[in-house]
């Protein structure tokens, strides 16, 4: 069996032992299957690696089902990894009932369409990503319980912090509990009504069937993803790893939570083993929080032998920007009840960069 050892290497393979190695409750998972869609995602592969991983460090017997939508790509992904028997790669639309046999115990719904293109032009994919999507994981998940009604499956529905909309009451972060404006007749909500729509679902399964179900919203989500992906973090360390100065076309003043990848990773497992049901868990970080001006100077920063600057297009822009919390609370996300588990972020901006950096640059 080809071990992650030998296929994932360098950086990667540290961030993935990082993972593996978190003093979550690991026993809960041994000797168990998990189902993950959307498991050639950015997220999900730090999963479904670290569950592999720790199959080769301690036996622990995990059995992981990868749905992804298009199989040649994921193979290209996962590599030798693909070959390996505890995990099966499977081609499914999740927008069609999950045709697998295997009986699960763990169903992680991370499939979705979560880049700005596709908003504006796949806004019926998007949302039918997160509702016909959702439907079949908990459909499929409700099947397992009539399968084994003395052990019950747990199913994690990742949601967004997209979910909270446009928040006017003068208050400086997002707690579970609040509730902003989204409009519902904009395709450009799509992804937001439908992350709002799968959260509604899953309380409905909950109820109705008896049903575990657990609920994360992260933040903005960073680290090495494709050199080409048009969310402007990555652009931008994109811009680091091509040795190109920063050019920010505004001020870079909105406000958000940004969080490294392996902590949120570490959140998912932590919240899908010690959560509370239909409890949702902001995954955000007290040591990510930076507008996008911000992002864009740490990461010029984080590599002073570069010589690498930061610019703006338009001179007025140039001005330290200021936060109005009276007109719209920004994309600042409370995690006091995910800490409560135990949780703690790991990596700051500057660190998480640093990593990226290093793994796009395959170090």
């Amino acid at each position: 069996m080809n071990k992650v050892s030998s296929v994932v290497t360098g950086r990667l393979y540290s961030d993935i032992l990082e993972i593996t190695e978190d003093n979550i409750e690991w026993s809960g998972l041994n000797g168990k299957t998990i189902l993950i869609t959307g498991a050639a995602g950015f997220i999900a592969y730090h999963l479904v690696a670290a569950m592999l991983l720790r199959n080769d460090l301690y036996d622990a017997g995990i059995k992981v089902i990868g749905m992804v939508r298009n199989l040649d790509r994921a193979k290209a992904k996962y590599g030798a990894l693909a070959d390996r028997d505890d995990l099966d790669l499977v081609e499914q639309d999740v927008c069609v009932p999950f045709n697998i046999e295997d009986r699960v115990d763990f169903v992680i719904h991370a499939a979705s369409q979560a880049s700005a293109w596709h908003f504006e032009n796949d806004p019926v994919g998007t949302i039918n990503a997160n509702l016909a999507g959702t439907i079949n994981a908990l459909d499929f998940a409700k099947k397992q319980d009539g399968k084994n009604p003395d052990s019950k499956a747990t199913t994690l529905i990742v949601s967004s912090l997209k979910t909270y909309g446009k928040v006017t009451d003068g208050s400086h972060e997002l707690l579970e509990e609040t509730q902003g404006y989204v409009d519902i007749d904009s395709y450009k909500n799509c992804y937001a009504m439908g992350k709002r729509a799968s959260e509604t679902l899953a309380a409905s399964y909950s109820k109705q069937y008896d049903m575990n179900v657990k609920i994360v919203r992260p933040s903005y989500i960073f680290g090495a993803a494709s050199l080409d992906d048009d969310r402007v973090w990555a652009q931008f360390i994109a811009n680091v790893v091509r040795g190109e100065n920063i050019l920010l076309k505004s001020s870079g003043a909105p406000f958000r939570s940004f969080c490294y990848v392996t902590d949120t990773a570490r959140a998912i497992l932590r919240v899908m083993l010690d959560g509370e049901n239909m409890q949702p868990y902001n995954i955000s970080s007290e040591i990510g929080n930076v507008t996008i001006r911000g992002f864009a100077k740490k990461a010029v920063e984080a590599f002073p032998e570069k010589g690498l600057k930061l610019s703006f297009a338009n001179p007025e822009d140039e001005a330290e920007p200021t936060v109005d919390y009276s007109a719209q609370t920004p994309e600042i996300m409370n995690s006091d009840r995910l800490e409560k588990l135990g949780w703690k972020a790991q990596v700051d901006i500057s660190e998480g960069i640093k990593r990226a950096v290093a793994i796009l640059m395959k170090k």
